[in-house]
């Protein structure tokens, strides 16, 4: 997470250090796009409610029993901001977990069917035997510019798929129809971009991380923006931690006395994205990387694994410039 000054972070650690030290008494909640199934601790059925803020005061009023309530609910996207802002306000802990990792465990202990209220139920008993810390809560802004770099990844996508569409045709009204979407396309692009510059502008914080990111030679303003809205732990955890959330850290497929091939394997694929694109020219004109990536080469690496091992380092550089607040001309 990221906080424009250093009392509201001074602030939020606090908050979640107290709320961690509290015994909690979780309440596993399956979010949807219309309502909220709820599994409350020592409960034998399990509750509904709406998803809209007459149904999360009704949640809340049926937490007023519990001394120390901890919301545990699964990443569902702008589907359960709802319920994040309104715990946040009660000054209620809310844990977001990786649906993965709970459907991982409710094949472990034999749950293969799926229902919201079996969701619900499978969620209260991975957090009674994970015990997950509570998830920081999220800037406004935050929201707002993460919001607008997944718009703007929308419309470049539309506007590939417009381009591609004009091979091969003759038809003139449809050629025109085409060629003024992709104008139009461009135009929206532009307008994010200018909205992206404005969030990012308007945050003493965002616009310190994304200079530091683009004094790195092959990022430039599109990846930075991507990297600051949708990778926030950026600078905030170690190199081996930034790799796994991103995706570009290899994971050993080792057993017994059989050695497998390292692959990368989950993380945000956005990010690894954003830093694939950035790596390519990074290649090219950053000194460091290049000489990595030709290292790699010249010992036989093949270009796909050298050009992944060459984002996994930019993204480690970004990482420490980031952490020690020295842009890539300074960096020891």
């Amino acid at each position: 997470m990221i906080v424009s000054n250093g009392c509201q972070g001074l602030e939020l650690v606090c908050k979640v250090e107290n709320m961690m030290s509290n015994n909690s008494q979780y309440v596993a909640i399956d979010v949807s796009k219309s309502a909220l199934d709820i599994a409350m601790p020592g409960a034998n059925r399990i509750w509904r409610s709406s998803n809209t803020l007459t149904g999360v005061a009704a949640l809340r009023k049926r937490l007023q029993p519990l001394e120390h309530p901890h919301i545990v609910c699964e990443a569902t996207g702008r589907y359960a901001r709802l319920l994040a802002q309104q715990m946040e306000q009660a000054n209620i802990p809310l844990s977001i977990v990786n649906p993965r990792q709970v459907r991982d465990f409710a094949r472990a202990t034999g749950q293969l069917a799926k229902t919201d209220a079996l969701d619900a139920s499978i969620i209260l008993r991975f957090a009674d035997a994970m015990q997950p810390a509570p998830t920081p809560p999220t800037p406004e802004n935050q929201v707002r510019l993460a919001e607008q770099v997944r718009r703007r990844r929308q419309l470049v996508d539309m506007l590939a798929t417009e381009k591609q569409r004009l091979c091969g045709l003759d038809n003139a009204d449809t050629l025109a129809s085409i060629r003024a979407h992709i104008t139009f396309l461009q135009g929206q692009i532009d307008q994010c971009d200018a909205r992206i510059k404005a969030e990012i502008g308007a945050d003493a914080s965002l616009t310190r991380k994304a200079a530091l990111l683009e004094s790195i030679p092959g990022i430039g303003a599109t990846t930075a923006a991507v990297l600051i809205a949708e990778l926030p732990e950026l600078g905030r955890a170690d190199k081996k931690q930034i790799a796994a959330l991103a995706g570009v850290a290899p994971m050993n497929r080792d057993s017994g006395q059989w050695r497998g091939q390292a692959h990368i394997t989950g993380g945000r694929l956005s990010v690894r994205c954003a830093l694939y694109m950035a790596t390519l020219p990074a290649i090219r004109c950053n000194p460091t990387i290049r000489a990595f990536y030709q290292h790699l080469r010249a010992q036989g690496k093949a270009p796909k694994v050298a050009i992944t091992a060459a984002m996994r380092k930019l993204l480690i550089i970004a990482n420490t410039i980031v952490q020690h607040d020295k842009p890539w001309a300074n960096l020891a």
